[in-house]
Parts: structure tokens; sequence; C-alpha cells
């Protein structure tokens, strides 16, 4: 199973990323495990300095902004 993790503080933008995150995955009918990193300790290993971020089985692929279900579905189908 995949594993995607949203790295973020609790901004509101953070929130974001994770309900577009959750909207993809049902448009892609795909279940994966979503998680939400808040410790800014894990955030910094992951070697992301402008949050929200978005990983896939531990590999950063979207940093700095809130991505669209689209753009997730297209980071997800590769």
């Amino acid at each position: 199973m995949t594993t995607i993790q949203v790295l973020g503080t609790g901004c509101k933008k953070c929130v974001s990323l994770k309900e577009n995150v959750e909207a993809a995955l049902k448009d892609l009918g795909v279940e994966a495990d979503v998680q939400k990193i808040e410790d800014i300790n894990e955030i910094v290993q992951f070697g992301v300095m402008s949050t929200p971020a978005l990983v896939v089985d531990g590999e950063v692929k979207i940093v700095g902004k809130v991505a669209t279900p689209e753009e997730i579905r297209a980071v997800l189908s590769k």
C-alpha cells in the first residue's frame, strides 16, 4: 500500500493539501495510508523548509504549495 505524508504545521494550506490528497485518491479509486506530519523535526528530516509538502513512499514530490487534486493524481499515476 502506498504511504502518503502531508507535511505541515497545521496551517490552512496544509489542511487543504490533505483534503486534495483524499479527493485525488477517491477519484483514482486507490487506497493509501495518508499521514499528517506536524512535528517540525520530522518535517526537517525530509529536507523540507517550506510547507505544505507532499511525500509519497518516502520521496518528496511537491513542496511549498497546495497541489490540486489533478496535480496529485498525476504524481500518483507515475
